[in-house]
């Protein structure tokens, strides 16, 4: 069972003063039996009461607001954690998908999960679902097809998009990062009519060489009918076992985003974003990202994940 020490400092810069800086955060281990939290640690400039409460996917989230006039919020987390999973994932591979109708039956969330957004390129992905649907049914091989196919198409490429990039552009370009391929993912199962949701956390296979190893990262849940929640990275094209660790779950990247928020002032902003991770056997993988974020309005959202800060 690996353990894991991450940090993850979020940095906002300002060019002149701002106040009433209020923020969302959801940096909390995601609560599930495949998670042991020995230790979070969370340092905010300030130090403001953060009120606690679980959104409508069931992640932990913080709400803050930082009053007093400043040029910099800091948010500094520390975690320890112990994934408890095993590191070889037995997969059900036999359940079909006329099995999918009795087990997501009338639950409102896992209907949301099932309904794909609405896009100009929609016949494109119902081209490529056909593509995904193996011929012996099986849930999960569709799944994995799926992945397959978004890791073989489209290439890694870091900075050419953002938090705003929709579906149709990242089809359009074939490329992007972690993100990205978990929104393609997203929609071309949900067109299969298979219950799918976003996770972001962070990926921490050291030695592997893996995409976004030891940074925020972004992957997929499917669900498979007698099995449940399976986890896919299609960014490394593989099942998740016990070297990811989950920070929230939701429709969509906006459902999980580790910080956003808003502030009043007219200034520009500058992001950075750190996150190391210490191994049992002393190694340490650090990233940095830096990101301009200029407004010109009073209020400005500050989405976490930037271009720079995506893997």
């Amino acid at each position: 069972m690996p353990l894991f020490k991450i940090q993850h400092i979020t940095t906002y810069e300002y060019d002149r003063l701002i106040q009433e800086s209020v923020n969302e955060i959801k940096i909390f281990p995601f609560l599930s039996p495949e998670q042991e939290i020995l230790q979070h640690e969370l340092v905010i400039t300030g130090n403001p009461d953060v009120q606690i409460f679980f959104d409508y996917w069931g992640n932990k989230t913080g709400i803050f607001n930082l009053l007093p006039p400043h040029q910099e919020l800091a948010i500094n987390s520390r975690l320890m954690v112990r994934t408890t999973g095993s590191d070889d994932l037995r997969i059900n591979f036999v359940s079909v998908f006329n099995e999918l109708p009795g087990e997501v039956g009338g639950h409102l969330k896992m209907l949301e999960l099932s309904r794909p957004d609405y896009i100009k390129s929609q016949a494109q992905i119902r081209e490529i679902a056909q593509w995904m649907h193996p011929a012996d049914d099986s849930v999960a091989i569709a799944i994995k097809n799926c992945s397959d196919y978004i890791f073989r198409e489209f290439s890694y490429i870091s900075g050419i998009t953002n938090v705003e990039t929709t579906i149709d552009e990242i089809l359009e370009q074939k490329a992007g990062v972690c993100q990205d391929f978990a929104h393609i993912m997203l929609q071309i199962l949900r067109t299969l009519k298979i219950p799918s949701r976003y996770v972001s956390g962070y990926i921490c296979p050291h030695k592997s060489g893996l995409r976004g190893e030891g940074a925020t990262h972004a992957w997929v849940e499917a669900w498979v009918p007698r099995f449940g929640w399976a986890g896919i990275d299609p960014t490394n094209n593989v099942w998740v076992t016990n070297t990811h660790v989950k920070l929230a779950t939701g429709r969509d990247f906006a459902d999980c985003s580790p910080v956003k928020g808003a502030f009043k002032g007219p200034a520009n902003q500058h992001l950075t974003v750190f996150v190391s991770v210490d191994y049992e056997d002393g190694q340490v993988i650090e990233e940095l990202n830096k990101v301009d974020m200029k407004r010109e309005n009073t209020a400005v959202d500050s989405p976490h994940f930037s271009p720079a800060a995506q893997q």
